[in-house]
């Protein structure tokens, strides 16, 4: 992904820019949040070029210059012109523009993310910049997804994968799978946390939008934190602040990290292509939901801004739609039975 501050250029249109600005300098968004909200709004950019008449329908797309779009190419699009641009994504788009063996199409995830940053950016025309008067999208429906359940390891598998912890990194590495199995950590919070961060039984935690909250620490927390540490003070890191370190003592990397979770759970004897560091985060939600922790409480520790992003998690298992079914009265009903007496009482009631 490209650095955004790249992006202060000639060739990205001042509208554009303003409103990347707004949400990285106000909103606190991360820079790969701007990044995503960039490239979305560019593609849109060059469709409406095409479709307005602005480059001949023959330009090569992912070569349209954005840099004349302006406010009045912007309030010629109307709801139609998005589904249009749906429709586009959903038939034509090619998944990995860039290979020659791609599939074509994004999947209803790809497009719901280009729907929410159009949103977003006449949602800023409207009530920030006041350029427009009225928001065209404000009936903008995003496409609909299927729904499923996460992923998530269940306690006998959860203790499997501990336990296959082992090698010259142990401590760290038993740290990192500890942290994301109680604490449910995104894997950016978890590489950048830093030793201050770490205050006894608390952690402090950098989320999303550069929104901090405070974590509690169980048992096994501290003390995997405190075996890691008995080894970590004895590196010569080059950050000195850095919790996590690789193996040339700089702070670990996400690819790093995933590459020790599928190693690990190869160890274990689980499956590596269905499992990841976001599905260990699943797996602590879930454990703690099954062992009564309220949902409210879970939004707050997973540090979700909406309920309905960690109701999700709030699936049941087969084992509870089995005792579910023993639970309703009418299952100890024997309708043989109750049949068999009803002919009965027929035959001794009926008229010869």
């Amino acid at each position: 992904m490209c650095n955004y501050m790249e992006y202060h250029t000639n060739d990205t249109p001042s509208i554009l820019r303003d409103f990347l600005t707004y949400h990285e300098a106000i909103q606190g968004h991360s820079k790969k949040t701007v990044d995503e909200y960039f490239l979305d709004l560019r593609n849109f950019f060059r469709y409406l070029k095409i479709e307005k008449g602005k480059v001949p329908r023959s330009a090569d797309f992912d070569s349209i210059d954005i840099s004349d779009v302006d406010l009045e190419l912007i309030r010629t699009v109307g709801l139609s012109d998005v589904y249009s641009y749906m429709n586009y994504l959903s038939r034509d788009r090619a998944r990995h523009p860039n290979s020659s063996q791609t599939d074509y199409g994004l999947k209803a995830t790809s497009r719901a993310r280009k729907v929410a940053a159009i949103r977003s950016f006449y949602k800023y025309l409207t009530n920030k910049a006041k350029l427009l008067s009225e928001n065209p999208m404000q009936d903008l429906d995003a496409p609909r997804m299927k729904k499923s359940l996460p992923k998530y390891l269940d306690l006998d598998s959860s203790i499997q994968l501990l336990e296959s912890v082992d090698g010259p990194f142990r401590e760290r590495d038993y740290c990192i799978l500890t942290l994301f199995l109680n604490c449910g950590l995104r894997i950016s919070e978890l590489i950048g946390l830093n030793i201050s961060d770490v205050r006894g039984d608390q952690l402090r935690v950098l989320g999303k939008g550069n929104k901090e909250r405070i974590l509690y620490l169980n048992p096994a927390c501290v003390q995997a934190i405190q075996d890691y540490m008995a080894v970590r003070n004895q590196e010569q890191a080059i950050d000195k602040n850095t919790l996590f370190l690789s193996r040339r003592r700089t702070r670990i990397s996400k690819a790093a990290v995933e590459k020790l979770v599928k190693k690990y759970l190869l160890k274990a004897g689980l499956d590596s292509t269905q499992y990841s560091p976001h599905k260990l985060r699943h797996t602590a939600a879930t454990l703690m939901l099954q062992n009564g922790v309220d949902v409210r409480t879970l939004q707050e520790l997973l540090g979700h801004e909406n309920l309905n992003t960690t109701q999700i998690y709030t699936h049941v298992t087969n084992e509870n739609l089995r005792l579910a079914a023993k639970a309703n009265p009418l299952g100890q009903l024997n309708t043989k039975k109750s049949a068999s007496s009803s002919s009965q009482d027929d035959s001794e009631t009926s008229p010869d």
